[in-house]
C-alpha cells in the first residue's frame, strides 16, 4: 500500500472511531479490551495519535516519551480526540516525503512508517469502540488487513520484545483464504522470524478471511480455523500481546 492509501484509512477509521465512542457512551464496555471502558481507549488512541505527529512535526530523531493521558472526559474528550486525529492526518498529509525523524520498525521512509503504523493503530482501536456497540463491526479493508498481518508477523514479531517463543524450531503458518497471502512464521527461543512462504511443512495452520485474521492475530476475535499442533496457537494468544510501554 502507499501512503496515501494508509493516510486514507487513518482518516477514515479515526472518524469511525469517534462516532461509535459516541454512540456507546464513555461509561461503556470495550469488550475486545478487558478492564477498559470507551473513555479508557479514547484516551490512549488520542495520546498516540499526538505522540505520532509529534516526531513528524518536530522532526525528532531519537525516543521522545508521550504527553500521558489527559483528565478529560465526555464530550470534551471527543473534541480533543478527533481534533488530535485531525492534526495526526494533516501533519501527515502536509510533511515532506524526506522527513527525517525516529521510527521503530523497518519502513521504506519514515512517513510510510508512521503513515503505515498509524492506519494500524486507528484501525484496531476503532474495531475495539465499536465492540461497545451491539452489532457488527464495520468491515476491515482487504487490503489494508493483509499489510497489516505483514506489520505485526515481520515488523513487531521480529523484534527482541516479542515474547512468542517456543524450546525448539516450530512453525505457524498464517493462511488468508481469500487472497494469496501466506506466511511462515518460524518459532524457536529467539525472536519470531516471518516471511511470505507457502512451502515447507508447519505444526500448525490458522486459516480464515485476511480480515478475521488479522483481528485474531491482534487477539481481538479467535482463530477462525486451526489445524494441526493448536497449542500453537493458544501460545500466540498467551503471548503475542503489544503492550504500550
Amino acid at each position: 500500500m502507499e501512503i496515501a492509501e494508509f493516510l486514507k484509512a487513518l482518516d477514515r477509521e479515526g472518524r469511525l472511531l469517534a462516532e461509535a465512542a459516541e454512540r456507546a457512551g464513555p461509561d461503556a464496555t470495550v469488550v475486545t479490551c478487558p478492564g477498559w471502558q470507551v473513555r479508557d481507549l479514547v484516551r490512549h488512541t488520542g495520546m498516540v495519535h499526538r505522540w505520532a505527529a509529534a516526531f513528524v512535526a518536530e522532526g525528532y530523531t531519537s525516543y521522545h516519551p508521550d504527553d500521558g493521558l489527559p483528565e478529560l472526559d465526555g464530550a470534551e474528550l471527543l473534541a480533543w480526540f478527533r481534533e488530535g486525529h485531525r492534526r495526526l492526518v494533516d501533519t501527515l498529509s502536509t510533511a515532506p516525503p524526506d522527513v527525517r525523524c525516529w521510527s521503530f520498525l523497518p519502513a521504506p521512509s519514515p512517513l510510510a512508517f508512521w503513515a503505515r503504523r498509524q492506519a494500524h493503530e486507528t484501525t484496531v482501536h476503532r474495531v475495539d469502540a465499536e465492540s461497545a456497540l451491539a452489532g457488527t463491526p464495520t468491515p476491515v479493508a482487504t487490503d489494508l488487513a493483509v499489510d497489516g498481518i505483514d506489520e505485526l508477523l515481520c515488523g513487531f514479531h521480529a523484534r527482541g520484545r516479542s515474547k512468542v517463543r517456543t524450546d525448539k524450531p516450530r512453525v505457524l503458518r498464517v493462511r488468508a483464504s481469500d487472497t494469496a497471502a501466506v506466511w511462515a512464521v518460524r518459532l524457536s527461543p529467539q525472536a519470531p522470524s516471518a516471511t511470505r512462504d507457502a512451502s515447507g511443512d508447519a505444526d500448525c495452520e490458522v486459516t480464515g478471511p485476511a480480515a478475521r485474521l488479522y483481528l485474531s492475530l491482534w487477539n481481538r476475535l479467535p482463530f477462525p480455523s486451526v489445524s494441526g499442533d493448536a497449542s500453537l496457537a493458544a501460545l500466540w494468544r498467551e503471548q503475542s500481546g503489544v503492550t504500550w510501554n
